[in-house]
């Protein structure tokens, strides 16, 4: 009995080196300079997955998909911390990012995915997705090219929604699928308007006025972005019996992924 709680107590004291471990290097790795879209792309490589915890259930359920989520660093959210957030924060590291509980993005990504494959209509503007983000735009246009979407990547024209007088009114529209809520606030605010649900992805900063479905993920990093279409395009074309299992999506994550280079990756080269 004492052995074995003795090995207990050294895998414990092992598991909490490894997690401070962990966060020191990602105080190494930032500078204060940095603003928080340069941070998130610092985190947004397969680094990320050494320390951070995960609950039983998801790694039980899928230990690919887990290892999938940290190394695009989906779970990764920012400094600031809402209210309506909360509910989705799994713990906060020494460096001040929150961390975003993995279950509930899988959890999330599965329902947002069942309740778009309703609307999902080939060559029908039933359902809009849209992003003004630099990394959210090709992932956008892969998603809607996949499905047959219709996809919104430059300025939104504001009473598309709302006014039936104006050239670029969306007469089908039942659903919009926006990135971020704070760039894609004015289409988000005339769905609102128009009543027409809206499913976002949802940072710890963000807040879920206007939003009819969460999805509780990093939506500034490239990879995360690219991961969380790729996913749902994968998931809605299951829903609807296009494919009859994963190994049958025939599209690489890489091709919902952003190709940009950020500056200052450039200025290091």
């Amino acid at each position: 009995m004492a052995k074995k709680k003795k090995k207990t107590e050294e895998k414990s004291e092992k598991k909490e080196e490894t997690l401070e471990d962990f966060e020191e290097e990602l105080e190494v790795d930032f500078k204060e300079d940095l603003d928080l879209e340069e941070e998130l792309e610092l985190l947004d490589t397969e680094d990320i997955e050494a320390g951070i915890e995960l609950r039983e259930e998801l790694v039980d359920k899928d230990e690919e998909r887990k290892q999938l989520y940290l190394s695009c660093g989906i779970h990764i959210g920012t400094k600031l911390l809402t209210g309506d957030a909360r509910r989705f924060i799994y713990r906060q590291t020494n460096y001040g990012l929150y961390v975003i509980d993995l279950t509930k993005t899988d959890e999330r990504l599965n329902i947002a995915a069942k309740f778009l494959s309703k609307y999902i209509e080939e060559g029908s503007d039933r359902v809009i997705v849209t992003s003004v983000r630099r990394y959210g735009k090709e992932p956008v246009k892969k998603f809607c090219e996949v499905l047959g979407c219709k996809s919104i990547t430059t300025r939104f024209i504001p009473g598309s929604l709302t006014n039936p007088l104006i050239d670029t009114y969306i007469k089908e529209a039942s659903v919009v699928v926006i990135v971020d809520p704070h760039a894609d606030k004015v289409i988000l605010r005339e769905a609102k308007l128009a009543r027409v649900p809206v499913v976002a992805l949802f940072d710890t900063d963000d807040t879920l006025d206007g939003i009819d479905l969460a999805i509780p993920a990093n939506n500034r990093g490239k990879k995360a972005l690219g991961l969380a279409f790729w996913f749902l395009a994968r998931q809605i074309l299951l829903e609807l019996g296009k494919i009859a299992s994963e190994e049958e999506f025939p599209y690489a994550l890489e091709e919902f992924t952003s190709k940009i280079v950020p500056v200052y990756r450039q200025e290091q080269k």
